[in-house]
This record gives structure tokens, sequence and C-alpha cells, in this order.
């Protein structure tokens, strides 16, 4: 039925508004990601489609067909207006002591959010590209570069990672180079909240990741001397002041959407480095979890800038035979096969 809605969207010009409705609901119903895909190749919109929210539909569950379809439509609609300012940014800021009671609250949250995890696993699955130019806040244009699968194991408040392959080959180890992102479980949001890292927020706006919950949307920043963000390229290392932005959900105080911007030294080789990690809840052992889900990262090295899309996929309770593969699915198509 999704599809067959979205067939007549097809023959006009549609509005932001509407294909989220279309993708939502086709997440929903958990059609066919390359069905999805082929509907959205026959659309044209009438309204910016903006970059970060692609990724937010990647985030709810649209696959890598259906991210790449939408990836061309904010490419071609670039040069549209933006969709009319919605509910979500026309709400009034809460009071300024409330801000603060809510960063005090999410803090307490934050610090101690690995403690609060059971032991588990689960795929971290890569799908890396490199592109010659890209400009910040555009879509860019990617060329796949591999996709790496790891089986990553949470115990004792620990991570540790397994390579299972990249593309199709099996690895005895990690062998595969290029950029890797680490931390999603708690890592980045310790380092934010830690109270010697002394972050200053600010109360930013009103936003929406699901355009079904209200979130505070603060911007931070740690400055260099009290970090503890390091960041490594090869044999060089160096300690960086970092900022971001976190999406609080009204009302619970938890934290969805978390992101991290390092501010690397004008000669380091590492440059432009952008982190964003989103949270959903997942079910271990019929009890809910706040669990990464989606990511990327974008980061310029050696004159090439390479971006991971990052998925965590197949959650299950931690037990010492516990094994784990990756299929690839229709949702999880391998870009490089045509």
């Amino acid at each position: 039925m999704c599809v067959c809605a979205l067939a007549g969207f097809a023959k006009q010009q549609i509005t932001v508004e509407k294909l989220l409705e279309f993708v939502n609901s086709s997440i929903t119903a958990k059609v066919l990601d390359k069905d999805v895909a082929a509907q959205l190749a026959k659309m044209k919109l009438s309204e910016k489609l903006d970059p970060d929210t692609v990724e937010e539909l990647r985030s709810e569950g649209a696959g890598p067909k259906t991210v790449a379809a939408l990836n061309n439509l904010a490419s071609s609609s670039a040069g549209l207006q933006a969709p009319a300012a919605s509910k979500w940014e026309e709400r009034a800021a809460p009071p300024y002591e409330e801000q603060e009671k809510i960063i005090e609250q999410v803090r307490d949250y934050a610090v101690n959010y690995s403690m609060t995890l059971p032991d588990f696993i689960c795929l971290q699955v890569t799908r890396r590209y490199v592109a010659d130019h890209y400009k910040r806040g555009t879509v860019g244009f990617w060329s796949p570069r591999d996709i790496l699968v790891e089986k990553l194991t949470y115990f004792d408040q620990k991570e540790k990672y397994e390579v299972v392959s990249v593309k199709d080959r099996s690895l005895n180890g990690m062998q595969s180079g290029g950029a890797l992102s680490r931390g999603e479980f708690g890592t980045l949001l310790r380092q934010v909240f830690d109270p010697s890292s002394h972050a200053v927020f600010h109360w930013e706006r009103w936003g929406t990741l699901d355009n079904k919950h209200w979130f505070h949307v603060y911007t931070y920043a740690v400055d260099q001397t009290h970090s503890h963000e390091t960041i490594s390229h090869n044999t060089q290392s160096a300690k960086v002041a970092f900022h971001g932005e976190i999406f609080v959900q009204e009302g619970e105080n938890i934290i969805w959407r978390v992101s991290s911007e390092p501010q690397p030294p004008a000669k380091f080789p590492m440059q432009g480095i952008q982190q964003v990690i989103h949270y959903r809840y997942v079910y271990l052992s019929g009890q809910p979890f706040l669990l990464p889900v989606t990511g990327w990262m974008i980061v310029r090295a050696d004159g090439v800038v390479n971006k991971n899309e990052i998925d965590f996929c197949d959650y299950r309770k931690y037990s010492a035979d516990a094994s784990i593969t990756f299929v690839d699915a229709d949702k999880n198509p391998d870009p490089l096969k045509k």
C-alpha cells in the first residue's frame, strides 16, 4: 500500500513532509529497501531536503538503497527553499533555570550510562566511502570503499571488537585500514559530561528526531586544557578540544543523539572530523535499553575525505558461547554490488 501511494506522488512534486510520511510508513510496514528506493528515484521535491534529515531517516531504519535515493533527492533539491518553520521551531525556549536543571539531570544519566547497560553482543556494520571533494553541509559524492563487519562484545563495561569480514573476505585480525569509530557505548558521553571536562552548555532550540517527541537541543564545548579526547593517525596523536550537540528527550532527560567535532592542531594530518551517534530503545531479555543504532563519521586525512556509515544490529544478551553472524539481507545490501 505504501509503494502504491508513493507511485501517485511520483507523478508530481511533493513536500518534504509528505516524503517523511512515506518513508516512515515504509519503515513501519517493513517495505523492501529496493522497492522504496525505486519509487524515490521517480520523485521530485518542491522543497529542499536537508542532509541531516536523511541521516535521521537512516537512524529510524531506512535501508542503504533508500538512503542513497534520499541523498540523490537532497542533492537535486539543494537549490530549493527550505520547508516552512515547523511547530518544533516555533515553541518558546524553557526558562534558564529549567535549562540548567535539565543539564544536571542529563549529566547524572550520561556519567552513569555505561553502568546501566547489560553485557551483550551485536554486529557493527561500517560502510566506508571516500570522496575527492566534499563541502560541509552538502550531500557530497561518495564512492564505496568497503564494508567492515565486526562482532562487538560489551562485557564488564568494556568494548571488544572482532573483525568478521571486509567485503566478503574473512580476516584474522584488524587488517582493514581506513578510519574507524569507537566509544559509542558511553565513552563520548563521559568525555562530555564528566565534571572535570568543564563543558560549557547552551540551550539552542527545540528539535525532533521522529516527529513524535520534543527534544531539547543543547550545544556544548570542551576546551583543550580540560579535554579527555585524543585523536590518533598512524604514529601521531593529539589531545584536542571538541564541541557538538546533544538531543535530550523532554521529560525523560535522556540523550537520543550526540555529535562531536574535535579541533585538531592546524598541521595534524586529520582534519574536518565530524561524528554523530543515534540512540534508540533496543530490547534485551525483554527489557528496553537505550543503545546506539546508527551513526556516521567524516574525516579528511592525507588529502582524501572518508565517510563511515555505521549500523548496530542483531543485539543479543552476552554468554560465553554466544555466536553471531552477518547475513547480507535486503535491508543491508552491499553498495559495492551494482
